[in-house]
């Protein structure tokens, strides 16, 4: 594999559609992932959770998956239904779900999350407005602990939706990914096996991405590699590019591309080993609009990609007003940025 032929996918990007995407007035939104229906229309799979709740706190608590339709990759979506309702606190996800992720195995539609749970009620919204205080403390430490990875079944992107009653993938006691188990971004490659990057948090080193992959559908995740990746990314987005694959990564530190929190492009013939492309610059937070105007976005992050004929159509990142690093923000949705025919 070449590896020139993997570069310059910033410069493959057309201007973000600004009044397209998907957004909701009274919530947070987060994380887009589309992927075209048997109706022939655009499906996009999202969080959300009320804006009573504080932003960075409420989503530990308060998220739901939620999917809305467009006529057009861009958009705008229109809500269409709550995908992943809460289910009780005895399921390990029965009280929250975020981050999905929709692809497809075959005839069957896969919709990888992640969720967690806990007993009683939730912080109210004046607790959490103090996100260090003793209740929202009390509530996060069981409930963010328990973050794992899901997934849901269909044959149909209408649902029904099935569940499993238990994560794909479980912390490992005495390895660096000891605690949450989070952020999947799965790869259904050629031949049905089920690539799987992962993130847990490393103490004293922060986020890290570990990779895992599954022989098929219903088939059990092993681990690849037993230490983690290198390069400090977080919220990857993996495809198959038919004799490798490719990753679109959040720059944790900006020293991969230069710019903080911007995109990162890498490739790998086997999902162990990355190199990052030159340039390495996937996307930047500083973004064109198609009326021609131009804004430096707060966050510009946690990127999904349209994938259609085995080619990227479109990218979905979610998108927050404000300065950044989840503060100050009274906004937050879903871009749509086409690629250039």
């Amino acid at each position: 594999m070449a590896q020139d032929h993997n570069q310059g996918f910033i410069d493959r990007l057309g201007p973000s559609v600004k009044n397209g995407g998907f957004r909701m007035d009274e919530y947070w939104v987060w994380g887009g992932s589309c992927i075209r229906g048997e109706d022939g229309k655009y499906h996009l799979f999202a969080s959300r959770w009320p804006k009573k709740y504080s932003f960075f706190a409420g989503y530990i608590f308060y998220s739901e998956v939620v999917r809305a339709v467009s006529d057009r990759p861009e958009g705008p979506f229109t809500f269409q239904e709550v995908v992943l309702e809460p289910r009780g606190s005895a399921f390990w996800d029965g009280r929250m779900t975020h981050n999905p992720t929709i692809h497809k195995h075959g005839d069957t539609f896969l919709l990888f999350y992640i969720g967690s749970t806990y007993e009683g009620d939730g912080p109210s919204p004046e607790a959490l407005a103090d996100p260090i205080s003793d209740e929202v403390a009390r509530f996060r430490s069981r409930t963010y602990a328990g973050i794992r990875i899901g997934v849901a079944t269909s044959k149909s992107v209408f649902g029904p939706w099935e569940r499993r009653d238990e994560p794909v993938l479980l912390p490992r006691p005495g390895k660096w990914d000891d605690n949450v188990i989070t952020n999947p971004a799965p790869c259904v490659a050629d031949d049905g096996s089920i690539l799987l990057v992962y993130r847990s948090n490393v103490r004293g080193e922060g986020t890290r991405l570990g990779v895992a992959k599954s022989a098929g559908l219903g088939q059990p995740f092993e681990r690849l590699r037993d230490s983690y990746m290198g390069l400090h990314v977080e919220d990857p987005y993996i495809w198959w590019a038919g004799d490798h694959y490719e990753m679109i990564a959040k720059d944790q530190s900006g020293t991969l591309t230069g710019e903080f929190h911007a995109g990162v492009h890498a490739v790998s013939t086997d999902g162990v080993e990355w190199t990052v492309s030159q340039p390495g610059k996937a996307y930047s937070r500083k973004i064109a609009w198609d009326d021609g105007t131009t804004a430096e976005l707060g966050s510009f992050e946690r990127p999904q990609l349209l994938i259609e004929d085995g080619k990227p159509v479109c990218l979905y990142c979610a998108t927050a007003d404000g300065p950044g690093k989840f503060v100050g923000m009274e906004q937050t949705w879903n871009v749509a940025t086409p690629f250039k025919e």
